[in-house]
């Protein structure tokens, strides 16, 4: 039982490590943001996204009781997202053109104003958006709505379990989300390379 311990705990740290680097790795981005006094060209999404699985996780990890680790490193999660909101926040621009397209080949910025495509009336033209003002939507879509239901769907049921599985499976989904949406970057730059 005791080796099984040391595991957990060698993991948990390994675990912490790994996570506190990712979420320290936009930090060069905003360093750049703060040279150039502007975001414009940057999208909000991923940190928008990024402090819902956190606050997700912290949730799991209250519900499942000893997991010191998943709360310790997503309230770090927390903080640093918050903080780069504040700052595409303060350094964001009031307004930015951006430009519709249903090209095959989808892009990142493709998939940022598709969500927005609620904003838009025309799917081809160009707008101008207040990026702000959306940002601030998606936060209360996902932050505030999103965990809101998924918050009251499963602190209710009747089995803790079942409750952990289902949380469990949704955390995961959204920690994919986070983790994986940065290789759409890397996919277009090898396809915008090999043409």
């Amino acid at each position: 039982m005791a080796l099984h311990l040391s595991w957990v705990f060698v993991f948990g740290i390994l675990g912490n490590a790994v996570s506190f680097m990712v979420s320290l790795a936009p930090l060069p981005t905003f360093y750049q943001i703060y040279k150039k006094k502007t975001s414009e060209g940057f999208q909000s999404i991923p940190y928008v996204v990024s402090l819902f699985s956190a606050m997700l996780w912290i949730y799991y990890a209250l519900l499942k009781k000893d997991a010191i680790f998943l709360i310790t490193i997503n309230t770090f999660c927390v903080f640093i997202q918050t903080f780069y909101i504040v700052t595409y926040f303060y350094y964001g621009p009031k307004k930015e053109k951006v430009t519709l397209s249903l090209h095959p080949s989808i892009t990142s910025q493709h998939i940022y104003i598709y969500i927005y495509s609620l904003y838009i009336s025309d799917s081809n033209t160009l707008k101008w958006v207040n990026l702000q003002i959306v940002t601030v939507k998606l936060m209360l879509l996902f932050n505030v709505f999103g965990f809101g239901v998924i918050f009251l769907a499963t602190y209710f049921l009747k089995n803790p379990s079942l409750r952990l599985l289902i949380l469990g499976y949704i955390c995961m989904a959204f920690a994919l989300a986070v983790f994986v949406a940065p290789l759409a970057i890397v996919v277009r730059i090898t396809h915008q390379f090999l043409s």
